[in-house]
């Protein structure tokens, strides 16, 4: 079966676009998130992940991956710790990299 390309949307819980909520438990699910990417970029599924910058309401991530299904794609997002631990929500959206700058150079 082929390769879909995905998008899921990250949103930080209305409670932590504040630095003064944030506490070590939640330190520690991001990087249980970053050690997540890191993995799907290891096994060849992540093709970019990044967040705007700052610490608001306006302030979102993304990531963007390849599945076999519809079914693989929400089972990944929904495995990343910042969802499933509840300090971010996600949406899902089918996508098409149209062009890609390899900015290693």
């Amino acid at each position: 079966m082929e390769r879909q390309q995905y998008l899921y949307k990250l949103q930080l819980t209305e409670k932590l676009t504040q630095d003064k909520n944030w506490t070590d438990k939640e330190n520690a699910v991001v990087g249980r998130h970053f050690s997540y990417l890191q993995r799907m970029h290891e096994d060849r599924k992540l093709i970019l992940a990044g967040k705007t910058k700052g610490l608001d309401e306006d302030t979102f991530g993304i990531v963007i991956f390849e599945a076999e299904t519809e079914e693989e794609a929400l089972s990944l997002m929904n495995g990343d710790p910042a969802v499933k631990e509840g300090i971010m929500t996600a949406e899902l959206f089918p996508y098409q990299v149209a062009f890609v700058q390899d900015l290693r150079k």
